[in-house]
């Protein structure tokens, strides 16, 4: 079966300066204001509870902005190897290192810088020692094939031209029977032709 997928006339070194630009925004300014819904608002409305994020640092959770709730999609163990693909302010990846325990990793992969340190700062001061958070793109994760028990995604995979690809870079580095909790949004109707034309839009 093959996926027809639109690309628009922008290139991905162009498409991640603007994602990089508007998220270090989301880690910098997070009350803004921005046209995607962010911090505890977005986390409510996504259907998060509050035993997910009690006692996470207030400066990570007023930067999440994902679009949807991965926990909701099935289990993270104990002693899992987790990787966060566009972890941002790295919410999601705290709340995943309380579930896999000290015998769990969680891998958290970005490339804006901003959020990067957010994360990393996050991490520290809620003592996750289970987390780490390095650079790296979504479509080209720097882990070896079969690495993680579960991969997470939070609103990333429509930031990419190429869905079809990075749901392959996913699979890959999924061991056998691995499995992957995306939250994302589909939309059910044609888009018109200046709208996917328009890079703002495909930055959030």
């Amino acid at each position: 079966m093959s996926v027809e997928q639109y690309t628009p006339n922008i290139t991905p070194d162009e498409l991640h300066s603007e994602i990089r630009k508007e998220y270090a925004n989301v880690a910098l300014e997070p009350h803004k204001g921005y046209h995607f819904h962010t911090g505890r608002a977005a986390l409510t409305r996504l259907g998060y509870t509050e035993t997910h994020y009690t006692g996470l640092p207030e400066d990570n959770i007023a930067s999440f902005s994902g679009t949807g709730n991965p926990f909701i999609v099935g289990p993270i163990m104990p002693g899992d190897t987790v990787v966060d693909a566009g972890s941002g302010a790295g919410l999601d990846a705290l709340i995943a290192s309380r579930m896999v325990g000290r015998s769990g990793r969680v891998h958290g992969f970005d490339m804006t810088p901003e959020m990067l340190e957010k994360a990393r700062t996050g991490a520290a001061r809620a003592g996750a020692g289970n987390i780490e958070f390095n650079k790296g793109y979504i479509e080209s994760l720097p882990l070896p094939d079969g690495f993680a028990d579960v991969v997470i995604s939070n609103g990333v995979l429509n930031l990419t031209l190429d869905k079809t690809a990075t749901l392959r870079e996913w699979f890959r580095v999924l061991k056998p029977g691995g499995r992957l909790f995306v939250g994302d949004i589909i939309v059910g109707r044609p888009i018109p032709q200046e709208a996917l034309q328009d890079i703002s839009l495909w930055t959030g």
